[in-house]
């Protein structure tokens, strides 16, 4: 048997005379985006079942939130490790793993009934989830011909940006309708039909798998041990800060400190083991790539974004507007809907319109719909927040699918997985600090505007208001002392609502301007010119 051969077979294909005959793309793609959006949605489709959870396990909102934090941890610590796991194992075997992994923690998951329990499954489901839109990134890379790249990753978009936007709605369809379990179980026949067309349909190329098991022979011989665990314990302890510092006060809680200090030398030595290292988990050397740099770190930023706007943005319509939760929920829609039908127009016009004009145009779009929101106040309409939706809908369509198709343009097909894993990983970190950061400025803005307010209305224009209202409550038979408190209650809750109100506009119009701080970076996207020039085929 030949060596091509004996690489074939052990990375589960066919020999040279059994030829495999054309997958059809459709189906590759199908296969393996039941996985990756089960793993988007799963991110946010606790955060609805709270009350339930806390009632039916007896513990507080506190402790059920290492239930979200458990899970984005695990997914963190697996991303950049997904290019190292397909080394050794290949793309299909670490997808079909992974999703199985996640099917097993998800059914896990229905069925615990303690806090430990439910943590641990968890955790067992982030691991799965974890390597999931890295895999299914550089599948579709090396699946689809160049000239349908960006209609390629138009479809991971919808699953990896979509999940998250549809996961509270479809988790409070559920919970009202059945039981907080489901949440989960959902998942399990989901997950056994991908499995079975992902062991069908999808097949890694035989110049990919080569080169791969070429790679994986070095890395065995050269074990990154020490890399892996600085990996671990550096975005472990990352994002423990990330989402636990805000509900600790930051820097005012000890052990915050010292986590941030374990996070930070662990990092700092990760960086300088990998750049070192024979062959590294981690190949950092891939940022030496400007245009892979530079498409990472915008992607990060709209991310970051995104996660803010869409956790500032039901907190303004409940808080101010006095919408109610599944009012929120719906108003968000027309973005994800609008981002359904335009992404794959992006994804189209992908090779006529020029990448970084679409880029740019898609920065500059969002900070325009920053700067409406800015405009908010207690009288917006409904129809306000709409047009400023699905304006941003667009802008996000204009921005993923060209920033994830032009950043890999310049990989070798046999590192995606590592570029894939660690462009991942920026994208979820870069979430996970925009939400802390903004969850953070919010009440810091509205505290620092409410002493304002009242160093402005103090005086002879306070002592006015409070009067009238005084007299107002006392008119309607209240006695004058408690005409008078209740009055100063009054005042103080429209304070701080107006707090709240200049809080959520600066903020808005701060994401705005930190979207267009990226916008030099635009300039690096340049497509490099031997892009067009890879021969992709898909085997069967």
């Amino acid at each position: 048997m030949t060596s091509a051969a004996a690489i074939l077979n052990a990375a589960g294909g066919t020999t040279t005379g059994e030829e495999r005959k054309p997958v059809n793309k459709w189906l590759v793609t199908v296969s393996i985006t039941f996985g990756t959006l089960m793993g988007a949605i799963d991110a946010s489709i606790v955060n609805v079942a709270v009350p339930h959870l806390t009632g039916s396990l007896g513990v507080t909102i506190e402790q059920i939130t290492w239930v979200t934090t458990g899970f984005v941890i695990a997914t963190v610590m697996v991303m950049p490790l997904t290019g190292f796991l397909a080394r050794l194992f290949g793309q299909k075997r670490v997808y079909m793993t992974c999703l199985a992994l996640f099917v097993i923690g998800s059914a896990l998951c229905g069925m615990a009934r303690t806090l430990p329990m439910l943590v641990f499954c968890r955790i067992l489901q982030g691991l799965g989830a974890g390597a999931l839109q890295p895999t299914e990134q550089a599948i579709l890379r090396q699946t689809f011909p160049p000239k349908e790249q960006g209609m390629a990753m138009a479809l991971f978009g919808m699953a990896v940006v979509l999940g998250p936007a549809f996961g509270p709605t479809l988790g409070g369809y559920i919970v009202d309708n059945y039981s907080w379990p489901w949440i989960f179980y959902i998942n399990v026949p989901i997950g056994i039909v991908s499995l079975l067309m992902v062991s069908r349909f999808v097949h890694e190329p035989e110049d990919v798998r080569a080169a791969m098991h070429t790679m994986a022979e070095r890395q065995r011989k050269n074990m990154d041990w020490s890399g892996i665990a600085l990996l671990f314990i550096g975005l472990g302890t990352m994002q423990y800060v990330l989402e636990e510092g805000n509900r600790n006060d930051w820097f005012q809680s000890g052990e915050i400190k010292l986590i941030t200090l374990v996070a930070v030398v662990s990092l700092a030595a990760l960086v300088i083991r990998e750049l070192s290292a024979r062959v590294p988990a981690v190949d950092f050397s891939l940022f030496r790539d400007v245009i892979f740099t530079s498409g990472t770190l915008i992607g990060s930023v709209m991310f970051a974004m995104l996660m803010a706007v869409t956790f500032l943005l039901p907190l303004f319509m409940q808080l101010l507007l006095g919408f109610t939760a599944t009012q929120a929920g719906i108003a968000l829609m027309p973005r994800s809907l609008c981002m359904l039908v335009v992404m794959p127009i992006i994804g189209r016009i992908y090779n006529t319109v020029s990448p970084r004009l679409v880029i740019a145009f898609g920065i500059v779009l969002f900070a325009y719909t920053a700067w409406m929101m800015g405009h908010y106040t207690l009288a917006t309409s409904r129809n306000d927040v709409i047009l400023a939706l699905i304006l941003q809908g667009v802008a996000f369509s204009c921005l993923f699918i060209p920033l994830t198709t032009i950043a890999l343009a310049s990989i070798p097909r046999h590192r995606l997985s590592d570029a894939t894993g660690l462009n991942s990983l920026l994208r979820q970190t870069g979430g996970s600090i925009g939400l802390a950061v903004f969850a953070t400025l919010l009440s810091r803005f509205a505290t620092t505007a409410r002493g304002g307010l009242l160093h402005n209305f103090s005086g002879p224009v306070m002592q006015a208001r409070l009067s009238a209202i005084q007299r107002m409550l006392q008119s309607r038979g209240m006695d004058a002392a408690g005409a008078r408190a209740a009055a100063a209650r009054m005042i103080d809750g429209q304070l701080r609502q107006q707090a709240m109100v200049i809080s959520f506009e600066k903020l808005f119009y701060l994401s705005g301007i930190l979207f267009l701080l990226v916008l030099p970076l635009v300039f690096f996207l340049k497509m490099p010119e031997h892009a067009e020039k890879i021969d992709v085929h898909v085997e069967m």
